[in-house]
């Protein structure tokens, strides 16, 4: 080799180290500011695995955002089963005793639920790095994390009721039904605990934390009011007039349909407003356990909260500019915000006695 050859492939080698150094793997380009210096491996992982599979009760359509915003960052496919809140349980379930465990991560609003697979053993541990930008209330034992903190309210037909002539707390609600039984007699409505796993969440946990709801479920009892398995079934009602308001009905929803319907109103109590949260777990037996881990990170930090909220389901984050976050929403609410914790709580009524023994009430104080 010549001395000018030998000297020119010399300095292009130098060239490409120099180079080199500057060149970040496309692995560590998407690890998040602040995340362990090995996350890069993770999403290595992750994408290898190349699908997550997620079991919901979360309508496509709300978390299109999330989902497109993690395909296009990661490149990970994502197969999303909406089952509904009792079907992703059960599905669960059946999986697990059959040794077939198909989902990576269970996202669902049935609180009650999602805590039962944790205490039953069906979840993993999963320390996620965004576990600190999120209330201690919503985080058990990494193991379980709320994703989205959603009211849970009211919603009225406006050429029935006006704003101004709504009770403003949850006491007296109770007093508006019964001073106002004959105009709305057989036009109030309801979850039916029974049939939704949302409605069962709602009313057991006010049983749990107001000594008046046993007295608010009677003056419904005494309008007449009739009972659905769905927020989408109570709205169109109200709309069309058949009922004139909808109690104890999810308010994320509420918020957006009022966007679409002029004649439909969304009303909190300014002294009482719990909110429900989407929770999501690994499963223990996760077919893709890395894309599982990246998929809960990746809806806990502020670039996929602020894509739930765009699609309508408030941010668990005070950081989140995008549609509602927790502080925004608790000033929407009227400043009587109370997110149900993840804790061991919810499962109050989850024994098998107390729930027979609620729904038996139930029943008795609507008069069925």
């Amino acid at each position: 080799m010549s001395r000018h050859i030998w000297a020119g492939s010399a300095a292009l080698a130098a060239t490409a180290a120099v180079l080199s150094a500057f060149v970040v793997p496309a692995a560590a380009q998407e690890v998040p500011a602040g995340y362990p210096a090995d996350y890069a491996d993770l999403v290595a992982k992750a994408k290898e695995e190349g699908t997550v599979s997620i079991f919901t009760s979360t309508d496509a359509a709300q978390s299109q955002k999330l989902q497109d915003g993690f395909t296009k960052k990661y490149g990970i496919s994502i197969a999303y089963n909406d089952l509904g809140t009792n079907g992703t349980y059960n599905q669960v379930i059946s999986e697990a005793a059959a040794s077939q465990t198909t989902a990576d991560v269970v996202w669902s609003s049935a609180m009650d639920l999602q805590m039962t697979l944790v205490q039953d053993g069906y979840a993993a541990e999963y320390a996620s790095p965004e576990a600190e930008n999120v209330p201690d209330w919503a985080n058990y034992k990494n193991m379980l994390y709320a994703t989205t903190v959603e009211p849970i309210g009211v919603i009225y037909n406006t050429n029935a009721l006006s704003e101004d002539k709504l009770p403003k707390t949850y006491a007296d609600m109770i007093t508006f039904l019964k001073d106002n039984k004959d105009s709305l007699q057989g036009k109030v409505a309801t979850f039916d605990p029974e049939k939704s796993g949302s409605g069962f969440l709602h009313h057991s946990n006010d049983a749990r934390n107001r000594d008046d709801f046993w007295d608010l479920a009677k003056a419904m009892g005494e309008n007449g009011a009739k009972i659905y398995s769905s927020s989408g079934g109570m709205k169109e009602t109200v709309v069309s007039g058949e009922n004139v308001i909808a109690i104890n009905i999810i308010g994320s929803y509420a918020l957006d349909w009022v966007k679409e319907s002029p004649n439909l109103g969304a009303h909190f109590f300014s002294d009482y407003t719990p909110a429900f949260s989407r929770l999501a777990l690994i499963t223990k037996d996760a077919p893709h356990p890395n894309a599982a881990k990246l998929f809960v990170d990746y809806a806990l930090s502020a670039e996929g909260q602020a894509l739930l909220a765009e699609g309508g389901l408030p941010s668990v984050r005070k950081d989140v500019t995008s549609g509602f976050n927790i502080d925004t929403l608790n000033e929407r609410v009227g400043g009587g915000l109370k997110p149900i914790a993840v804790d061991e709580g919810v499962l109050e009524y989850m024994d098998q006695m107390k729930r027979v023994q609620f729904l038996n009430d139930w029943k008795s104080a609507l008069g069925r």
